[in-house]
């Protein structure tokens, strides 16, 4: 039986302002983040920036329990494209489901990043796009086999980055995806539409607003994700520019069983907000909006 809508939403520590990347903002503890997504209600989270959460399996389990909250999976960077990257690639998607496995998570959420260090990525040869389609085949199977889902996470500064690359993805192979409505529509998809074509591919939602009159500089490289994290790309759910409300319907009424992650980009570039304020109340906003979606 399919379990109520609001008991499959979860959050992840990025929307409390966890970051790996130098410069991102001020970062809260591991137990006051995770404190506060079990006071909001939250199901579960996702790994995080690597530090957030130990490296143990058991570790994680027992932090997690602490909390009462349920690790779902995490955000995976690949190298797909560069025949001289996958054996490394490969690796690390190996170790990173041999943690998941021990830890009851489900979602290997891969996004196609153009180097390890994210360099701005260039357009990809027909070779490079054929081995890009192979390896997402071969992580996908790699996951199956450890029962384990692979869920393509499209992302600015990949290689899945714009509409016409989400649709060569779609034509090109067979993997699913992780439908994250923010980065998608910066992309320039229409996520309803998206999400009607590739009902039957989705397998784990991000939900995102975005606020998209600060997209293109982004998109064009004018700044950096960074940059327009700190400047208020990213809203709470319901004060963006991305129809949440029409997906989560669709989405429901059509029968997807999986996970909606709270996925709220931000940084904290200010002191350290109070006990019980800053993302908190942010993800409360958020949540109160899909709490007040009525579902048939």
């Amino acid at each position: 039986m399919k379990k109520p809508f609001l008991s499959r939403v979860a959050s992840a520590p990025i929307s409390w302002g966890i970051c790996e990347v130098p410069g991102w903002g001020k970062m809260l503890s591991t137990n006051r983040v995770l404190s506060e997504m079990a006071q909001l209600g939250l199901a579960g989270t996702e790994l995080g920036a690597p530090g957030f959460l130990p490296t143990n399996p058991d570790e994680i389990d027992a932090i997690l329990e602490e909390h009462k909250l349920k690790l779902l999976g995490g955000f995976t960077p690949v190298v797909v494209h560069n025949p001289v990257e996958r054996d490394a690639t490969m690796k690390y998607v190996r170790k990173t489901i041999e943690l998941f496995k021990k830890t009851g998570a489900t979602q290997l959420v891969s996004s196609p990043v153009y180097t390890w260090n994210w360099d701005t990525p260039v357009a990809l040869t027909n070779d490079e796009i054929k081995h890009m389609f192979k390896v997402l085949d071969e992580i996908t199977l790699m996951c199956k086999d450890n029962g384990i889902s692979n869920v393509l996470h499209p992302h600015l500064m990949t290689v899945v980055e714009t509409k016409s690359d989400v649709e060569r993805v779609l034509d090109g192979c067979d993997v699913d995806w992780c439908l994250d409505s923010g980065h998608l529509a910066i992309g320039g998809v229409d996520i309803l539409e998206f999400a009607k074509a590739a009902f039957d591919r989705i397998g784990h939602v991000h939900l995102k607003d975005v606020d998209l009159s600060r997209a293109q500089s982004v998109l064009n490289r004018s700044q950096s994700i960074m940059q327009g994290v700190q400047d208020g790309l990213f809203t709470v759910l319901g004060k963006g520019d991305v129809p949440i409300i029409e997906l989560v319907t669709f989405l429901e009424n059509n029968g997807y069983q999986g996970w909606y992650v709270i996925e709220q980009d931000m940084a904290i570039t200010g002191d350290l907000p109070a006990p019980g304020t800053g993302p908190i109340e942010l993800v409360g906003e958020s949540l109160a909006y899909l709490r007040s979606i009525s579902l048939a």
